[in-house]
C-alpha cells in the first residue's frame, strides 16, 4: 500500500516565528545540534517549501481543537530540526541504541507477526523496516518532521510500501482508520524526559492501542546519583587561577556561570558516582498519563561512599522491552504496583530484571550511547566525608514557556549547609 495525500495531515505553515532567546549552547552530540537548529530557525520558514492550502490549515486547526493541544511555534521549530539528516546519523550510528531496538522487535516477533504496528517518531522509518522484517502485517510510520519524506522513499527503494504506510504529520493530527496491537518509539530525551516526546506516545496509546496491545519499550527509569568530577571542574574552572602565568581567577564567577548554568550532557564513568542511584521516577509506558509528565517530584538522601568533593548530580536512564504478558495491562493500575519494578524514591544497587526482559541502559557503568548522561553541576564543590548524608529534593517540569523545555529545580544540603540549584533545560 503506497502512501497517499489522504494519509498525510502534516503542518507546514509558512511565515512562522518563534520568540526562543538567542543563546550559545554548548551541548555534545547532534541531538544538541537539533537545539541549535531550533534557535537560529526565524521568520520565513517554509518547512522545507511544502504548502498547504488556507482550507487545510482551517481543518488541521480544528482537528487540534478536537484531538490534543494545538502545534505551536516551539513545535514547528522542534520538527524542523529534525529534518536534518545528522541527527538520524548520530542515532541510527548509536549500536546499543538501534541494536536494542531491533534485537527488542525480534524477541517480540509473536506479537508483531501479522499484526498492526505505529511507530511513532518514525525518523527515517528504520524501526517501521524493522517491524516489516519482523512480519508486521502492515506498519504506520508517523513523523511530523519533513524527514518523512525520505523515510517515505526509503520505505520504496526497499520494496516495502505495501506493507509500510508513511504519514507526515502530528500523532495528534494523523488518521489511523483501525485499532493497532503494537506500538513502537524511540521517544527518550536527555534525562529521559526532555523533548516530551513521551506525550506523543501515550496520545497514539490512547487512539489507537488495542487492551493489551504492545509498547516499546513498555517501561522506562530515571536514575540520579551524587558524583566527583574534579578533572571536569579543573579544566573548566580553575584553568582560570593561572594562564600563562596570569592571574585570571576574575574570570572565574563568569566561567562558573558559563560552564554549570545549564545541565551539561557528558559522559562520566562509574568511578564518578559517590553512591547507589536514586530512582527519580519509574514510567510504565501503558499507564502514565499526560498529567503526570508535567512536573515531576523526588526526596532523595544519599549516604556518601567515599571521602570527595561533590560536584553535582548525575541522572540517567534505562528502558525495558517487556512482552504483554509481563507489562501492565489493567490501564487504571499506579505503576507503582507493577511486579519487579522499581518504585519511585529507591536507591538501587543494581537493576532487578528476574524477568530477563531487554534492557537499554544509559548509566555510566554501561557501553556509552549518544544521551550519555545529564549532569548538574554545582558551581562550588562541597567537601563530603564517607557516610555523610546528601539528602534534598528534585523537580523536574514542563516549561510553561515552552513543553518540551524543562525546568529543573534542586535542592540539596550536606554538612550543615542547604542550597538551591535552578535551571532550565532548553
Amino acid at each position: 500500500m503506497n502512501s497517499s495525500p489522504a494519509y498525510s495531515n502534516g503542518y507546514h505553515p509558512q511565515q512562522q516565528q518563534h520568540g526562543m532567546s538567542q543563546r550559545d549552547k554548548v551541548r555534545r552530540g547532534t541531538r544538541a545540534r537539533s537545539r541549535e537548529l531550533r534557535e537560529s530557525f526565524g521568520s520565513g520558514g517554509n518547512f522545507g517549501g511544502l504548502r498547504v492550502s488556507e482550507h487545510n490549515k482551517q481543518q488541521q486547526q480544528q482537528q487540534q481543537q478536537q484531538q490534543g493541544a494545538p502545534c505551536t511555534d516551539f513545535d514547528m521549530a522542534y520538527f524542523h530540526s529534525y529534518a536534518h539528516v545528522g541527527i538520524h546519523e548520530e542515532m541510527i550510528k548509536d549500536r546499543v541504541r538501534t541494536e536494542t531496538y531491533r534485537t527488542a522487535i525480534m524477541q517480540h516477533q509473536s506479537s508483531i507477526a501479522g499484526k498492526v504496528v505505529v511507530d511513532v517518531g518514525c525518523g527515517t522509518g528504520i524501526l517501521s523496516i524493522f517491524c516489516a522484517q519482523a512480519g508486521a502485517k502492515r506498519v504506520y510510520a508517523v513523523d511530523a518532521s519533513d524527514i518523512a519524506v525520505q523515510a517515505n522513499e526509503v520505505v520504496k527503494a526497499n520494496n516495502l510500501s505495501e506493507t509500510i504506510i508513511v504519514l507526515h504529520g502530528r500523532v495528534e493530527d494523523v488518521d489511523i482508520d483501525e485499532e493497532v496491537d503494537v506500538i513502537i518509539s524511540e521517544w527518550m530525551g536527555y534525562m529521559l524526559l526532555y523533548e516530551s516526546m513521551l506525550g506523543s506516545v501515550i496520545t497514539a496509546r490512547d487512539r489507537w492501542l488495542k487492551p493489551g496491545g504492545l509498547i516499546l519499550p513498555s517501561s522506562a527509569t530515571l536514575y540520579m546519583a551524587p558524583i566527583t568530577h574534579s578533572d571536569r571542574y579543573s579544566e573548566s574552572i580553575d584553568f582560570w587561577r593561572n594562564v600563562y602565568g596570569i592571574d585570571m581567577s576574575a574570570m572565574l564567577p563568569l566561567a562558573k556561570q558559563c560552564a554549570f548554568e545549564e545541565p551539561c550532557v557528558e559522559t562520566i564513568v562509574g568511578e564518578n558516582v559517590l553512591t547507589w542511584p536514586h530512582v527519580v521516577k519509574q514510567v510504565d509506558c501503558h499507564t502514565i498519563t499526560l498529567h503526570e509528565l508535567e512536573s515531576v517530584t523526588t526526596n532523595y538522601k544519599f549516604k556518601s561512599m567515599m571521602r570527595a568533593p561533590l560536584h553535582g548530580f548525575a541522572f540517567w536512564f534505562d528502558v525495558e522491552f517487556s512482552g504483554p504478558a509481563l507489562a501492565a495491562t489493567n490501564n487504571h493500575a499506579p505503576s507503582s504496583l507493577i511486579s519487579n519494578h522499581p518504585v519511585d524514591g529507591q536507591q538501587r544497587k543494581k537493576r532487578a530484571n528476574p524477568n530477563e526482559a531487554l534492557v537499554l541502559s544509559t548509566a555510566p557503568e554501561d557501553p556509552p550511547t549518544h544521551w550519555q548522561q545529564t549532569v548538574l553541576y554545582f558551581y562550588d564543590p562541597i567537601e563530603v566525608e564517607q557516610d555523610q548524608l546528601i539528602e534534598g529534593s528534585v523537580t523536574l517540569s514542563q516549561s510553561k514557556e515552552n513543553r518540551r523545555f524543562m525546568n529543573i529545580h534542586l535542592e540539596y544540603a550536606s554538612g550543615g549547609r542547604s542550597f538551591v540549584k535552578e535551571s532550565v533545560m532548553r
